[in-house]
């Protein structure tokens, strides 16, 4: 079964095509099928991400799955939220994660407040009109550090610091960054609603 991603950046494409492995799915990014990005004008990850699924599979004609993610600070009221890939821009940046990571420490410079969450939603369609769709959710709490540590990753991995684990997410291999993070909480979720309501009987459990 071939489902399309509705998303170019190649670390999501790369850690949800090893979540969706189990299910012996062929992810297919949108890029590679010729589809730009879908609008995101809403403040909610549910909304975005459907959007974003509604959009793929309007343009394949192909089941599609949507990622939408964000970090949610405290101290700023839970934003960056939905604006996290463009956070930077914000403070005169140019878009990117080194420079969302900068900026983020720089508002933060002096704060001892520094919890926050990484928050994913998943949403999957069969068709631009699915009157059904999958949604499954991740969150993943932790503190944001004083400054980057760690090399994997991407995003704000090498600032959230996980005080249970004693490491920033950019400090875990990608499989233990896979089994606790957010987006890994979130698929396995998505992984057990499609073997229950799209697959059922096809595909045996582990």
């Amino acid at each position: 079964m071939k489902i399309v991603l509705a998303s170019n950046n190649r670390g999501k494409v790369a850690e949800l095509r090893a979540m969706l492995a189990p299910l012996g799915l062929e992810l297919i990014a949108q890029g590679e099928l010729g589809i730009s990005e879908a609008a995101e004008p809403f403040h909610t990850f549910v909304e975005n991400a459907l959007a974003k699924a509604r959009h793929a599979a309007a343009h394949s004609g192909l089941p599609a799955l949507a990622d939408d993610a964000g970090l949610c600070v405290d101290a700023f009221g839970g934003l960056p939220g939905v604006d996290t890939a463009h956070y930077a821009t914000r403070f005169g940046y140019e878009k990117g994660d080194d420079n969302n990571v900068r900026a983020l420490l720089e508002q933060m410079r002096g704060m001892d407040k520094r919890r926050a969450a990484l928050v994913s939603t998943l949403v999957a369609v069969r068709s631009a009109q699915d009157p059904e769709p999958l949604i499954a959710a991740g969150r993943v709490v932790g503190e944001i550090s004083r400054e980057p540590v760690g090399g994997n990753g991407f995003g704000f991995d090498p600032v959230m610091f996980l005080p249970e684990l004693g490491q920033t997410f950019a400090q875990l291999p990608p499989d233990v960054k896979n089994a606790n993070s957010h987006r890994g909480r979130a698929a396995r979720a998505m992984v057990e609603l499609m073997r229950e309501r799209w697959l059922p009987g096809r595909v045996p459990r582990p």
